[in-house]
């Protein structure tokens, strides 16, 4: 079955191929026969009620520094493609709101992946509050009273934007830290939305459990171990990725969690956990799954596929069957 994909990501001369999941869809789109073009966020455009992108073709190869070509640009309605994979990294700011505004005109007659106004109405950070009883205790806010409540009960915590990436901004405050005013004054100052305060768990020093959901159902994962010297186990931040097995209560959060990413049409879902804690639902732009491959786990780009090209022979399928 060969699908006409459009790819909406960063630009792709940027990314770094052996931990980019994008880059493995796209690996496994070119394997299947796939014809894929690629665009960037700023390529889109809305005119009379029809969604336009300039896209490119796209060509690549699993090779450092030679990773990609591209062909001559042309302009054409979205609505064209069998598939857009909207790919772009967060922050989660209004230009990626706007774009889930655009991308939710053609969807799902072109079935866009994650479905985009669910991807709006699912940050990961407040997606995941839906699930209370499976996270560590959580406060969303910038009222200072508030914060001091919850660090005079719990102590250690640890403070993050809302909006945030990648691990970016994110402070551990033990119960004696001085720095705690000065925080509290960087981030009122530097962020408008509130952000999260955590109950810190110490046994983030031995992994925060990336685990992948496609379509819902458990499909790999990755134990991301913070280097000695850092908080924060993201790889783009020095994390190293360690093969690993669900344990029971991951299991269990996985089978809470995977009727709520069905209903929302959320394909592609990372979650995080700590020591049996489930701290974020990533639906943006999830990674991992090159990680997971390269340890010996499933390859998850081709599971994504195959629910992909399930997903689209059941629409032809319908469109064809209510012809008149």
């Amino acid at each position: 079955m060969s699908l006409h994909v459009a790819v909406q990501m960063d630009p792709i001369e940027r990314i770094n191929i052996r931990g980019d999941s994008t880059f493995a869809l796209l690996l496994e789109a070119q394997l299947r026969g796939h014809t894929v073009f690629y665009y960037t966020p700023d390529r889109i455009a809305l005119r009379d009620g029809q969604v336009f992108a300039s896209v490119q073709p796209l060509t690549v190869r699993d090779m450092l520094g030679d990773h990609f070509s591209l062909g001559e640009s042309k302009r054409v309605p979205l609505s064209d493609f069998d598939v857009v994979l909207m790919r772009q990294d967060p922050p989660f700011d209004l230009a990626y709101i706007t774009a889930t505004h655009l991308l939710e005109r053609i969807h799902p007659r072109t079935l866009v992946v994650n479905d985009p106004a669910h991807v709006r109405n699912a940050p990961e950070k407040v997606f995941v509050t839906e699930f209370p009883d499976l996270m560590p205790p959580t406060l969303l806010t910038r009222d200072l009273t508030e914060i001091k409540a919850f660090r005079a009960e719990h102590g250690d915590i640890v403070m993050k934007p809302l909006y945030g990436k990648g691990g970016e901004a994110v402070f551990r405050i033990a119960p004696e830290d001085l720095n705690f005013g000065s925080l509290y004054d960087l981030f009122s100052a530097t962020f408008r939305e509130p952000w999260v305060v955590q109950k810190f768990l110490p046994a983030v020093k031995h992994g925060d459990k990336r685990i992948i959901l496609v379509d819902g159902e458990f499909g790999g994962a990755v134990n991301r171990v913070p280097a000695v010297d850092d908080l924060r186990s993201n790889m783009v931040r020095g994390g190293t990725p360690k093969e690993t097995e669900l344990t029971p209560r991951e299991r269990e959060i996985c089978h809470r969690l995977g009727p709520a990413l069905r209903d929302r049409g959320l394909l592609f879902a990372g979650i995080d956990v700590i020591d049996g804690f489930l701290t974020e639902i990533n639906v943006t732009s999830p990674t991992g799954i090159r990680a997971i491959k390269n340890l010996g786990g499933p390859d998850l780009a081709a599971l994504i596929w195959n629910k992909l090209e399930a997903r689209r022979r059941t629409q032809r399928e319908r469109q064809v069957t209510s012809l008149p």
